[in-house]
Order: structure tokens, then C-alpha cells, then sequence
């Protein structure tokens, strides 16, 4: 059965709204919510550990919180920013993002932490280019979907192309190596090419030929390995490679309903590997209980639930398609890390997005509420009638009478 979201919304141009200065206060209340629960979380997980090898124990923090005050500044802007404006930079945004994860592969240029080549750094910054292309693919499919409407159930039309250039991104991404968000990648495009009509049987034939793939990825590298064992019995080797999923479940099971108090967690004493990166939903869990995850879980599901509503009110199917992709970003994230943290799924290094340290994953994140926020405006007025106009001169716009709506 064909599914495809731009058949649910009319087809005006979006060039055609006036998109108004007031925000989407709810979607910005669970962005701000969000980041400031990752900012004390991210303190209270990572001040013992930043004293210990920085010397100070708001060394983290502090530059989350450079991040998140750019990232602001960020989201205003893009906010502001007419989202059709992505539509026609659509290839230099593809171009620059592809030539930045082909430059973090270089020697003596891309930065190498544990093993992973996945950085570049400036100065005392790091930038990560993987994070920066999610967004880069979700506008490129968003646009390239919509231009193609009428032929996506076409193969070599409305799936090959779309397929091919996922399968660059992802095969950058994979020799960094990073295998979890070359999954997402993998996931972001067949999630966003099945809601925007491609034939379900092009997709199953593609996921079912790329898994035996996925399984020699795995068994080449043998910490992969141990880690699906790990997860298949996590008390195979508790000592080792179940290590930090043993302890992310007894920093859960520890924190009860309404947790040890914030700031008293015992697992994050060096017990817990990285707690202020891709575990920190388990020193949550320990301090704050049941009713602290349940609350973050709650934040998402409200983000998710937003942006599903936006994405159906846009007023044309880039705009759709561009919306459902920003709120899969997150979403998909957050479903990942947390079912990592609770055991559902091998252990993966996805950070817990708003809420996990990480500069270059806060900055897409709130870069892409921004513009899910602007695309909310539009949606607002379509809705309300406004068509004609050009979003550079939205004067030339009139309203529809009442008769007409």
C-alpha cells in the first residue's frame, strides 16, 4: 500500500506565506527543558571525572554551555530563516557536508580519539561532521522527494539515486569507523523514502541484501562482536566487555521511583565508563528514578508528537518531508540511546540528543528545531488561509476571504 504524507496536505508554494515573528512556544519550552536537564545532568554526571583528569570539575560543562548559548543563537536565526531557503542550497549543503567527512579521514587532519577518526578540531573546538550530516541528508532526500513526487515509485527514478548517495554518506561514515550512526543513516533514508511514497518492496529487497553486510561488519571488528555477545548475555562477561551495560542497569534499578537525590548517584564514581556521554540516561535514572526518565521520555515524546503535527500541516511536500526528517533525527536518536542505556539493543556510541555531552550533536540538534519552528509559522498560516506573495515579498501575499476558506 502507497504511503505518502504530501498527498494528506494541499501544494501551495511555500514561498507564498508570510511566516510570522512568534515562535512555536511549545516545541521551543521542550527544547529548552531538554537542554537545561542535559546541562545539570551533565554536571552532576561529569564534575568527579572532569576534576580527575582536567582539574576541574565544570570543565565539561562549561564548554556545553558555550555550545548551547551558539547553538541559541543558532536556532533564532534559522528560526527566522525562510525554510525554502534550503531548497535552493540544497547541493552546496550536500557538497560542503560530503567534502567534510572525506577531509576527517585524512592523516594529521581529522582527530582521533579511541580508535575513531571522526573530528576536526579548531583550536579548543571539535566538530564533528558526521552530526551535521544527518541534517545534510534529510534536506537533500526532503528536496529531491519532493521535486520527484510523481515518479518515487519509479526505481530508477524515485529510489536508485536517493540510495546511491545515502550509500556515500554512509560509507564515509562507516571508515571513521562509526557503524551506529552509519545505521542511522541508513534508517533516517528508508524511514523518509517510505513516508514519502517509494515502493515498500524497493526498500525490503535493499535492507534484506545490505544485512549480511551488517553481520560481517560486525564479526570483522571484534569488539562489535563482543559487544553483540554482551548484549545477548549481559553477564557473560561482566568484568569486560558487559562492563558498562551491567552498570548502566544497576544505576536504573538503583534509582527506584524517585531516585537517590540528585548528586548522589554512585555509579558515575568511575564505575559507569563515560557517563556524561552515551550513558547518561542511567545516572538520570539513578538520581532522579522512575520519574525523572519517565519525564525526559515524555519530553521526546511531545517533541515527536509536535513535529508528526507540523510535518502534516506544511504547506508543500518539501516542507513536509523536511519536518517529519528533522523530528525522525531526534527521535530516532533518542529511541536508540535509551534503548542502548536499557539493554534493548547492543551497545552503540549515539548520544542522547540535548542531553549527552557533545557540542557538534547539540548544535544540529537545536539547528534543526530552528528550522522546524519556521516551518511550523508557515504551517500556522496556511491553515489560516494565506496564499499568493513570494517570502521575499510577502506584501504580494493577500488573504482568502472567509467565503473561500
Amino acid at each position: 500500500m502507497r504511503f505518502a504524507l504530501c498527498e494528506m496536505v494541499n501544494e501551495p508554494m511555500a514561498e507564498g506565506n508570510e511566516h510570522k515573528k512568534s515562535y512555536d512556544f511549545a516545541l521551543l519550552f521542550i527544547t529548552f527543558a531538554l537542554t537545561g536537564i542535559g546541562l545539570v545532568m551533565l554536571y552532576s554526571s561529569s564534575s568527579i571525572i572532569a576534576q580527575e583528569r582536567f582539574g576541574d570539575s565544570m570543565y565539561f560543562v562549561k564548554r556545553q554551555a558555550v555550545f548551547a548559548l551558539i547553538g541559541i543563537v543558532v536556532l533564532i536565526i534559522s528560526k527566522n530563516l525562510p525554510y525554502v531557503i534550503y531548497r535552493r542550497l540544497v547541493y552546496v549543503i550536500l557538497g560542503v557536508t560530503l567534502l567534510s567527512l572525506v577531509i576527517v579521514l585524512l592523516p594529521h587532519v581529522g582527530h582521533r580519539v579511541g580508535g575513531a577518526r571522526r573530528w576536526l578540531r579548531f583550536g579548543p573546538i571539535s566538530i564533528q561532521p558526521a552530526e551535521y550530516a544527518k541534517l545534510a541528508l534529510i534536506i537533500y532526500i526532503s528536496y529531491s522527494a519532493a521535486k520527484k513526487k510523481e515518479r518515487l515509485r519509479e526505481l530508477s527514478v524515485g529510489y536508485v539515486p536517493h540510495l546511491v548517495v545515502s550509500a556515500v554518506f554512509i560509507g564515509l561514515v562507516v571508515m571513521q569507523p562509526d557503524l551506529g550512526t552509519a545505521i542511522t543513516f541508513a534508517v533516517l533514508t528508508f524511514v523518509l523514502l517510505f513516508v514519502a511514497g517509494v515502493r515498500l518492496r524497493y526498500l525490503l529487497v535493499t535492507a534484506i541484501a545490505v544485512a549480511p553486510l551488517l553481520v560481517l561488519a560486525i564479526a570483522q571488528k571484534g569488539y562489535r562482536w563482543e559487544r553483540f555477545l554482551a548484549f545477548l548475555n549481559p553477564w557473560r562477561d561482566p568484568s569486560d566487555t558487559s562492563f558498562q551495560l551491567l552498570h548502566s542497569l544497576l544505576a536504573l534499578g538503583s534509582g527506584g521511583l524517585l531516585g537517590v537525590g540528585l548528586g548522589s548517584g554512585q555509579q558515575k564514581l568511575f564505575y559507569l565508563p563515560e557517563p556524561h556521554t552515551d550513558f547518561i540516561l542511567a545516572v538520570i535514572g539513578e538520581e532522579t528514578g522512575i520519574i525523572g526518565v519517565s519525564i525526559v521520555l515524555l519530553l521526546y515524546a511531545l517533541l515527536i508528537y509536535k513535529g508528526v503535527k507540523i510535518a502534516l500541516r506544511a504547506p508543500e511536500s518539501f516542507g513536509t518531508y523536511l519536518a517529519f526528517g528533522l523530528t525522525l533525527i531526534v527521535g530516532l536518536q533518542a529511541f536508540i540511546n535509551c534503548a542502548v542505556v536499557m539493554g534493548l539493543l547492543p551497545t552503540k556510541g549515539l548520544p542522547l540528543p540535548f542531553i549527552s555531552y557533545g557540542g557538534s550533536s547539540l548544535l544540529t540538534n537545536l539547528l534543526a528545531m530552528g528550522i522546524l519552528m519556521n516551518i511550523s509559522c508557515y504551517a500556522r498560516e496556511y491553515s489560516q488561509g494565506w496564499h499568493g506573495g513570494n517570502w521575499l515579498n510577502p506584501q504580494a501575499g493577500r488573504r482568502r476571504s472567509r467565503s473561500n476558506a
